[in-house]
């Protein structure tokens, strides 16, 4: 069956334009309600939310949704989406929604589904429910109407939930901490919890006001963290996006350390301890080659998945292994949490950052990525990459960086590009490739 409303993470589109309407997301909580009415107690769902303007309306249209086919809902407003997914098995709920619509602009939105094991929903939960959302839906009736609450403690256990990630004889006296939370979900979370440990916290991006989540903060825009480091004389700054699932770190000179550094420090010091599990660390095709070489030198592997956290994550769970991630910030840590966490995965290097007596600068960039390309061409229809031209040049490219970099042609899963990456020993080997295939894609369109 195609898939129409489910992408790699959910459900995602312009809020109220497009397939996004209340209507649909009533239609969600309908659907989902009944495909997770199993056995005969008194069924719940959790549902939280980022700080986007429309999280109201879909709050509001699921919950209508849940109660309507006889599902209590449990509200708990603004939180991570690290943190329904923990309420949701803390609770014994049947399932965890997350309104959210992660880094993307505040005029956007989603749906994001967590089994009651507080794990996203696998491809026969969402093909089930994609199926039952173009049916007719029985209601539930009289006294097996859901009733609706809200919940005040929920940020107190998120928090609680984080902190107890982090050994209990480390503590982050003495740090100074930029903390930038994207005008998102985790804007009083994420400060509270490092602060709570003992560091100077300076936090940005923490006034949502509706439309300004991700708009010039967060790990998606990381000028102002950068210059903010620099200013306060900070030993280290944490960006987070909407939702905080996801993580980059500013060392102290105000440089970038993205994912694949980030899973590179937490899995080797895990290995180094005897806790590392599976043998390696868990990414995608997008990883630098610079992490495999890396990872491969201290005995490691690198295993890749598709693009998208739940591929990772699939994996994880397959091969027993509890580190991985993306380069875009991911970070899944099983020890920890059933999905993506900034919040904890900032807490880990934090952690790292005590025990090491280093600078950010000195203990974070453990490698020296090769050099790589992405770019994105738009095309207006059909199927470009099956044209004969297209794949001669593909093949070509392929040839020239056999043994010396890696080429990686996929179509996007949200809007007619294709995204061409290619890295490499030579930069500018890697530069023409891309340029060759991308005037290939362009002429095919």
């Amino acid at each position: 069956m195609a898939r129409k409303f489910f992408g790699t993470d959910g459900i995602r589109g312009r809020a109220n334009d497009g397939i996004l309407t209340a209507e649909l997301a009533m239609k969600v909580g309908q659907a989902a309600g009944r495909h997770f009415l199993r056995g005969d107690h008194r069924h719940r769902v959790v549902i939280g939310k980022d700080t986007r303007l429309s999280g109201y309306m879909m709050e509001n249209a699921l919950v209508a949704g849940f109660t309507s086919v006889g599902m209590d809902v449990i509200m708990t407003g603004p939180l991570p989406t690290p943190a329904v997914a923990l309420l949701t098995r803390e609770m014994r709920a049947d399932l965890g929604v997350m309104i959210s619509a992660s880094h993307n602009p505040f005029d956007d939105n989603g749906i994001k589904l967590f089994g009651p094991d507080g794990f996203k929903l696998s491809d026969e939960d969402e093909l089930a429910i994609e199926k039952a959302l173009t049916e007719p839906c029985p209601l539930a009736h009289g006294g097996q109407i859901g009733r609706a609450r809200r919940i005040d403690d929920a940020r107190g256990r998120y928090i609680h939930a984080v902190k107890a990630s982090l050994a209990d004889d480390v503590r982050l006296d003495g740090l100074k901490i930029v903390v930038d939370c994207a005008n998102g979900a985790a804007y009083t979370v994420a400060p509270s919890a490092i602060w709570e440990l003992g560091a100077e916290v300076v936090a940005i991006g923490v006034e949502p006001n509706g439309l300004n989540i991700n708009d010039g903060v967060g790990s998606t825009s990381l000028e102002a963290v950068k210059v903010r480091v620099i200013e306060e004389g900070a030993d280290i700054g944490i960006a987070l996006d909407g939702d905080a699932d996801r993580l980059i770190v500013v060392d102290e000179q105000g440089k970038a350390v993205d994912g694949d550094q980030i899973m590179a420090l937490i899995g080797t010091r895990l290995a180094a301890t005897g806790n590392l599990r599976g043998g390696g660390v868990v990414a995608t095709v997008m990883s630098n080659l610079g992490l495999e070489r890396f990872l491969e030198g201290q005995g490691l592997n690198l295993i890749r998945t598709k693009v998208g956290d739940r591929y990772v994550l699939e994996t994880m769970r397959k091969l027993g292994c509890n580190v991985g991630g993306e380069q875009s910030g991911h970070m899944i840590l099983l020890d920890h949490a059933t999905t993506g966490d900034g919040t904890v995965a900032a807490l880990q290097v934090l952690g790292a950052l005590v025990r090491s007596g280093k600078r950010a600068s000195e203990l974070l960039h453990m490698f020296d990525p090769v050099p790589q390309l992405l770019r994105n061409v738009r095309y207006a229809g059909g199927a470009p990459l099956e044209n004969a031209v297209v794949r001669q040049t593909i093949a070509k490219a392929e040839g020239e960086l056999k043994g010396k970099g890696r080429l990686v042609i996929r179509p996007s899963g949200t809007e007619p590009l294709i995204r061409v990456m290619a890295e490499g020993d030579d930069e500018a080997q890697v530069e023409r490739v891309v340029d060759e295939i991308c005037a290939a894609v362009a002429a095919a369109a």
